[in-house]
């Protein structure tokens, strides 16, 4: 990186300076520092009072069954004071959590449970003290109205960046190839809050494909630090190239001390969760470790068990409702009740999966006259106005009703609730490397692709989106992604 670069995070008066050696190159002190959006100080603010609120109501309830007096008392303020400085002290506002789920409640039930850990132990050491309705009862609610503010404040969060609000201006750096890609992603996840507003590239002048998504090319890989303060970015990321090696970030990074500029750094993997992460040090460099995937262990049997079992219990309290649905297929139309098809499991096994029978008898002979017709993407046969399906049938693929024999096939051992979708065999023949990954784990009734827009999908999305489950699967992501298809299915998104 040039010097002049460099310059810009000092004091225009020291710049022309620059050959004595009165202070460092790099100067955090001096910078000019990037004020923290508004919108953000305003959604931390909101946080705060709701956990305020959060706890407030929790003692109204603690004095109405203990006739104390918490909320009204020096000491009520105090606990307050405790609840929301030990949510501050765990992270519960850290700025790089807000929004993201799993990891934003594990803090406020974290924070739950050290609190309750030092009023348990309080309590042991002295019996008498007045905090045992604090402990059973206040602090669980606190708890749980916490968990509650913080999903309204989520849902809030990413409705508005959905509507390009709430977002941080973010500048990507590095080859056009990988910035194309990068940006894409990006985009895709909207709720994750970064909008890109511009790219510098090694060659800005022969740069295209950026534009054709949109994406102005602002500079080179020099003007980084010039061009973040012209457009007021609030962070810029770094895809991993040869340009981008370990002497320019260094740089980079010290130019951008003291600006309150964010600088993120993408590590070249994709597909892989934060989980499998970890940060191995050295005495000279840091070194990311990769986790290993789970196909087997103690993790899988329970996958396996649970499967079994909640398919075992839904299919018995739904009796009534499948027997409906079977009576209503059986006459609206002649034909099975259930429609039988060959799908491809894991390793490759086959299996018949089932359905409630959606379309005409003989619908299977007429598939080769619709091909030319397709809505799907390129390898996956899908039709907005199938012709062969029956009245019945629209009824029961519009929320997914269609599925539900196939619980049948999770206590065969076929199938799980949650995996990759069951492809055919024509489907399979035309799976490159990244796809044969799917067939290492059973497919499953519901996945990430029927929570991220299921037929509406493309080829590639569909592909990105089984291998970011086998890679990633856990039983907590199997129960939100159980979650969300219940969502996904009252809506009827993406269902024909």
């Amino acid at each position: 990186m040039s010097r002049a670069v460099a310059g810009l995070n000092r004091r225009v008066s020291d710049r022309g300076l620059a050959h004595v050696a009165t202070g460092p190159a790099y100067d955090p002190f001096t910078a000019r520092r990037r004020r923290t959006p508004e919108w953000l100080v305003n959604y931390t603010a909101g946080l705060v009072l709701g956990d305020l609120a959060a706890g407030a109501l929790a003692l109204v309830l603690v004095d109405l069954l203990g006739g104390a007096a918490w909320l009204t008392s020096s000491t009520g303020a105090f606990v307050l004071g405790g609840w929301v400085a030990t949510l501050g002290l765990l992270g519960a506002y850290a700025e790089r959590r807000l929004g993201g789920g799993p990891d934003e409640y594990r803090r406020v039930l974290g924070t739950g449970i050290a609190l309750a850990a030092g009023l348990g132990a309080g309590l042991a050491a002295a019996p008498e003290a007045p905090v045992r309705a604090l402990l059973l009862v206040g602090l669980p609610m606190a708890t749980m109205l916490g968990l509650l503010g913080r999903n309204l404040q989520r849902r809030r969060l990413h409705r508005a960046r959905r509507e390009g609000r709430m977002a941080k201006r973010v500048v990507v750096v590095g080859r056009e190839v990988a910035l194309v890609d990068l940006v894409r992603r990006l985009r895709r996840d909207s709720a994750a809050g970064w909008q890109v507003i511009g790219a510098c590239v090694p060659d800005p002048g022969s740069a295209g494909g950026l534009g054709r998504d949109g994406v102005h090319v602002l500079g080179g890989l020099d003007h980084v630090a010039s061009v973040l303060d012209n457009v007021r970015a609030d962070a810029v990321i770094v895809a991993s190239a040869s340009e981008t090696a370990a002497l320019y970030l260094r740089e980079l990074s010290w130019t951008l001390e003291g600006t309150n500029i964010e600088l993120l750094v993408v590590p070249g993997l994709i597909e892989v969760a934060p989980d499998r992460l970890q940060i191995r040090p050295t005495s000279s460099v840091p070194l990311i470790q990769v986790g290993e995937p789970e196909f087997r262990g103690l993790r899988r049997v329970v996958k396996s068990a649970i499967d079994r079992a909640a398919a075992g219990v839904v299919l018995l309290i739904g009796a009534p409702l499948f027997a409906a649905l079977a009576i209503a297929v059986k006459t609206s139309s002649p034909g099975p009740v259930f429609y039988r098809h060959r799908r491809i499991g894991k390793r490759g096994r086959e299996f018949d999966l089932l359905k409630f029978r959606s379309m005409v008898v003989g619908a299977d002979a007429q598939l080769e006259g619709l091909v030319v017709m397709s809505d799907g993407n390129d390898v996956q046969f899908k039709m907005r106005q199938d012709p062969r399906i029956t009245g019945v049938g629209a009824f029961l693929r519009k929320f997914s009703l269609d599925e539900l024999p196939q619980l049948i096939n999770v206590l065969r051992g076929d199938m799980s609730l949650v995996g990759p979708r069951p492809h055919v065999t024509r489907e399979v023949e035309q799976y490159g490397d990244d796809m044969h990954r799917r067939l290492l784990v059973k497919p499953g009734i519901t996945g990430l692709w029927q929570v991220s827009g299921r037929s509406d999908l493309s080829w590639d999305e569909s592909v990105e989106l089984d291998v970011r489950y086998v890679e990633n699967w856990s039983l907590g992501r199997d129960l939100a992604i159980l979650w969300r298809t219940a969502r996904a299915v009252i809506k009827g998104a993406g269902a024909y």
